[in-house]
């Protein structure tokens, strides 16, 4: 048994955190379907087929966020989450961090990259620990 183990936890800080955490998620999935040029001029130029990869994206965004939040097999949730960082930090952050002509840009992608990296780290966290909501 792990140490923290014997400290409480708290329904009502779990939840809020959980809401917390998938908010970015929510509000990113839903703009994947009623903004596609904007996602489409984040890829870069010769990625194949962006619209279905757009769709496909906002869909396991919008998933993974529901498993954590109503805590329904959130550590798949979480694999999802993943799934969907990984692909994204490296081919569009990333690609936009290298080839950005303008410093602000590169620094804003950046920051994207490393928020990017930040949350698969805490979306790991879920895939290994859950959300449990014991009192």
């Amino acid at each position: 048994m792990f140490a923290d183990e014997r400290l409480p936890q708290h329904i009502s800080l779990n939840l809020l955190a959980r809401a917390l955490f998938t908010s970015l998620f929510f509000l990113s999935g839903v703009t994947h379907f009623t903004n596609i040029p904007y996602y489409v001029s984040l890829m870069p130029p010769s990625f194949p087929y962006p619209v279905f990869w757009i769709f496909l994206s906002g869909t396991v965004e919008l998933a993974g966020a529901a498993m954590i939040l109503l805590n329904w097999r959130p550590r798949l949730g979480g694999w999802l989450l993943v799934g969907f960082l990984l692909p994204v930090t490296i081919v569009v952050h990333g690609y936009e961090m290298i080839n950005a002509q303008d410093e602000v840009i590169a620094a804003l992608q950046q920051a994207h990259f490393l928020k990017g990296f930040a949350l698969m780290g805490a979306a790991l966290l879920i895939t290994q620990m859950g959300v449990s909501q014991r009192p």
